[in-house]
């Protein structure tokens, strides 16, 4: 059975959950207290040598770190990565996009606002934050206007991963309001099926 080495309130953690369930796949969730330096024990590192979670325990002494690798690794073979070889480098886009462009800033500023408590520490960068995380957002918002998902005409591993932080962009400071086909892409995600919120276990 896999084990993931999760932080709950992490929407990094949060996408791999919601595939494992999505799947129907079985296994044992591992607390890592980030806030308690829990991932940058000897031990984890041994895990992650990067310290940082999710980690996916794949057999015992196999590790897979970084959320979009992971869901790379599970979603083959399933409806949730294209056959399509053009369609999963789609995806590879978007997920990258994540990565680079849409969880440094709006992953971050939910971080710094809603988990840590310190907004007013961290202003100047905030706005800085503003203006990069509305830019994806907007990317996001053009795409959506013209299609129901991100890739083809089907839910993917580029809408989980997407997903993750956008849902919760508000408690970043972020206004969804502005962005009517990313709500409406919101609503679908949470109408598909085994569908979990970022806080069940």
């Amino acid at each position: 059975m896999y084990k993931l080495y999760d932080f709950l309130l992490s929407g990094n953690s949060y996408k791999v959950r919601l595939l494992l369930a999505q799947l129907q796949i079985p296994f044992t969730r591992i607390e890592v207290n980030i806030l308690n330096k829990e991932s940058k024990t000897p031990e984890f590192i041994a895990k992650n040598p990067n310290g940082r979670i999710p980690v996916l325990e794949i057999y015992p002494g196999q590790y897979l770190a970084e959320s979009n690798a992971i869901l790379f690794y599970l979603s083959q073979n399933t409806n949730y990565f294209p056959a399509n070889v053009f369609e999963q480098s789609q995806v590879m886009q978007w997920l990258f996009f994540e990565q680079y462009s849409h969880e440094p800033n709006i992953a971050t500023s939910r971080y710094w606002i809603s988990i840590l408590g310190k907004e007013k520490e961290y202003k100047q960068a905030l706005e800085q934050k503003q203006i990069l995380g509305y830019a994806a957002l907007n990317v996001m918002e053009n795409n959506l206007k013209k299609q129901d998902f991100f890739v083809g005409k089907t839910y993917t591993i580029a809408d989980i991963g997407l997903y993750a932080y956008t849902h919760v962009a508000e408690e970043g400071g972020f206004n969804l309001s502005n962005f009517p086909a990313i709500q409406s892409w919101l609503k679908r995600i949470e109408s598909q099926p085994r569908y979990i919120k970022l806080t069940d276990t």
